[in-house]
């Protein structure tokens, strides 16, 4: 499979990010790090069961086999116990991020219900863009009847930009579904 959206952001995108930001050394111009998922099943009952139904499924979506995470707190009200399994993760980079970005954009978002694109205000203030998904099977390698549980995760996108504007034009050129930016009508001015 070629790499259409490596290809993409070479060839298009650094060339606007350097017209629009006049970078003075190409070294400088903002480019994708790493892609996080993070999925956590919490207090579940079966935490044995979610945690292979979970990492089986995010293993699916990303080619790569999950890390489970642990609790690092012992909390008595959730019944949690310091080192307990609560969840599972997964770093991409090169190759996997790149492929999962362009199947999130062109094949799964268009299918979430209702979508109206992506909210602008999951920037963190240095560059990186965090969105939480609460369905996995939106994903095409799912498969709807094997499906022992919902999974939901959040997956953030780490970049090299300085800041949130350089992220979102980045992520922009990219191709993110964002929403529209309505600009606010101004009040009439009272006579």
């Amino acid at each position: 499979m070629e790499l259409t959206m490596l290809n993409r952001y070479k060839e298009q995108v650094v060339p606007a990010l350097q017209e629009k930001f006049q970078y003075p050394n190409v070294h400088m111009i903002p480019r994708i790090e790493k892609i996080v998922l993070n999925s956590s099943f919490g207090r579940d009952d079966d935490r044995k069961g979610s945690l292979e139904a979970t990492i089986e499924d995010l293993g699916k979506i990303t080619g790569q086999r999950p890390v489970a995470t642990k609790s690092k707190l012992a909390i008595s009200n959730f019944k949690l116990r310091e080192g307990d399994v609560i969840g599972a993760k997964v770093t991409m980079r090169s190759r996997q991020m790149w492929e999962f970005l362009d199947r999130f954009i062109n094949v799964a978002s268009p299918t979430i219900r209702d979508f109206r694109g992506l909210s602008f205000k999951s920037f963190d203030g240095r560059g990186n863009y965090t969105c939480g998904i609460s369905d996995h099977t939106i994903f095409p390698e799912i498969e709807l009847d094997k499906v022992k549980k919902q999974v939901g995760f959040d997956f953030t996108i780490v970049t090299t930009a300085q800041t949130d504007e350089e992220a979102r034009e980045l992520l922009t050129l990219i191709g993110m579904p964002f929403r529209k930016q309505e600009k606010k009508e101004e009040a009439p001015a009272a006579a």
